[in-house]
Parts: C-alpha cells; structure tokens; sequence
C-alpha cells in the first residue's frame, strides 16, 4: 500500500451507506425522509453481494429482464408478487443509483428503469400500505425515485477509483462475517 492509500473499516456496509447518503442529504435542498435514507441504505447493502443482480436460468446467471417480471407479476399470488415488485423496485433503484453513468452508453438507459422502479414501487405500495411506519411508503420511494438514485450515485462517484485519483482506496471489511 502507497501512503495515500487508506483502510475504511466499519462495521457493516448498510451502516456505511448509511452514513455516506445522510451526508449528501444533508446537503440536499430538500433533504429526504430518515426512513428512506435507511431503507435505501438497506437496499445498497443487499447490492453488495453482485450476484443478487443476476438470477439463475438453467443453471447459468443472467441479467434480470425486470419488465418482463413486472408484466408477469400479475400473474402471481400476493405474496410472490409482493416479493417480485420489491425485487423490480429495489434492483432498479439500485442500477440508476450505482450504475448511472453505465446505463448512458446502454441501448436500454437509466429512464427505462427509472420507470420500471416507480412502476414497482406504485403496485407494492398497494400491497404494503406502510412501512417503516411511514405511511404510503412505497409510494413515497416511487416519487423520489430519481433523487434517492442522486443520492446513491453520489456515493458511488465518491468512492470511484477514476472520480479522485488522489482518493485513497476504499477496502471494507464486514466483521459480522470476517473469520
């Protein structure tokens, strides 16, 4: 390691996220609800493991086709479509926060998911009223959609290798699973 590399450690990467997006919101001209920066965080935190973008098809990974899945949804039982449009809303808030910059140079950009995402938060918020005890929470997420996924990009820019090069190195270490 080079003097101007650092070790970050904290204790868990939701805790971490958490504090990177209160930090920008506290910036924010019209800073977002507590409970959507925790929920958000949460949602950052469940991206951390990569393979939870991908779902297997005959044994194989393969990107999420998330408007085929929200078409079918429908077709579900309550409680499986619940979980489909949370995994939708959730992976799409996720790709337009962290992946923004990417999905520019994609046929499919970030407004497609955008939509696909507050689509999905819109449908769940009928199943899940409230949560968080916020209520309507989920039709909160969908119409902040585009400035919590702001706020994750903010993150994510912070902590890119090409945003700083004299931005020391960002290495976590989760210690609930370490050794």
């Amino acid at each position: 390691m080079s003097q101007n590399t650092k070790l970050v450690l904290d204790s868990s990467l939701q805790i971490f996220f958490f504090d990177h997006l209160q930090e920008f919101n506290k910036r924010a001209l019209r800073p977002l609800r507590m409970e959507t920066i925790f929920y958000s965080s949460i949602v950052m935190d469940n991206f951390g493991d990569s393979s939870k973008l991908f779902e297997q098809v005959n044994n194989k990974a393969r990107e999420k086709i998330l408007g085929i899945k929200l078409m079918e949804s429908s077709q579900f039982p309550k409680e499986k479509q619940k979980h489909i449009l949370k995994d939708i809303a959730e992976t799409s808030l996720f790709i337009c926060g962290y992946f923004a910059d990417s999905l520019n140079r994609k046929i499919i950009d970030a407004k497609y998911y955008e939509d696909l995402g507050k689509i999905a938060y819109t449908r769940l918020n009928s199943f899940s009223p409230e949560a968080y005890d916020v209520p309507s929470f989920y039709q909160l997420m969908a119409r902040q959609f585009s400035d919590v996924t702001l706020l994750m990009n903010l993150v994510a820019q912070k902590y890119s290798k090409d945003s700083d090069p004299a931005m020391p190195w960002l290495l976590l270490q989760d210690r609930k699973n370490s050794y």
